[in-house]
């Protein structure tokens, strides 16, 4: 696989709560955490004294997060509104040629920050709410 841009690998938000995603306006970094806790099931008889894990279980999270600059009242908005009422919403990330992650996420942090001669900028985290799919590109 060559190598790839790093804008193109996009986190989007389902604006209406119909599946109409849109990217996130302003973000210039990205980022998709996949994790899975691990089953310790070793006992003295172990082989060799070897840690051994339990396969198939564990809990599945992932974590989204991106920074950026303020550039869409409509995406900037609806991430807001997002966090204040606590929902828990469809988001997408697209990795490019790699494929589209899907699935409910919260929304757990809004930073905002600027300096007096900077842009105004921005930092969002989501953590996984349920089943995530995933699509090949």
């Amino acid at each position: 696989m060559a190598a790839q841009n790093g804008k193109d690998l996009l986190i989007k938000l389902d604006m209406t709560g119909s599946g109409t995603f849109e990217t996130i306006a302003g973000l210039r970094a990205t980022r998709i955490s996949f994790n899975a806790e691990s089953v310790d099931v070793t006992s003295l008889e172990s082989s060799g004294g070897w840690r051994e894990l339990l396969g198939g279980a564990g809990v599945k999270s992932a974590t989204i997060s991106g920074s950026g600059v303020f550039k869409d009242a409509a995406t900037d908005e609806r991430a807001r509104q997002i966090f204040f009422d606590g929902e828990v919403l469809d988001f997408q990330v697209i990795i490019p040629d790699f494929g589209t992650v899907q699935g409910a996420f919260m929304l757990t942090s809004i930073d905002y920050a600027g300096s007096y001669n900077g842009e105004a900028t921005y930092e969002l985290s989501m953590a996984s709410a349920g089943a995530l799919s995933f699509v090949a590109a």
